[in-house]
C-alpha cells in the first residue's frame, strides 16, 4: 500500500486522482470480499485505505472549490 502525502495529493492532476480513488476502492472491495469469505487478510488496512480515499477526496473537493 502506497501512503500519499497531502503535498503529494495536491500535486497529482485530476485524471491522477481520479485513478489513485478507483485503484483504492477496488482494492477496498477486495478487502470485503476476503472478510465475507473468510479469506485471510490485515483488517486493519481496511480502515487505512478509507482514510486514504478520504484524504484524497477532501483535497479534490478543495481543489474544485478554489479553482
Amino acid at each position: 500500500m502506497e501512503n500519499y502525502t497531502t503535498e503529494e495529493i495536491k500535486n497529482m492532476s485530476e485524471e491522477e486522482i481520479v485513478s489513485t480513488i478507483s485503484k483504492l476502492k477496488k482494492t477496498l472491495l477486495d478487502f470485503r470480499v476476503k472478510q465475507a469469505t473468510r479469506q485471510s487478510f490485515k483488517p486493519h488496512l481496511i480502515r487505512s485505505y478509507k482514510k486514504q480515499i478520504a484524504r484524497i477526496m477532501t483535497i479534490k473537493h478543495t481543489n474544485l472549490i478554489h479553482s
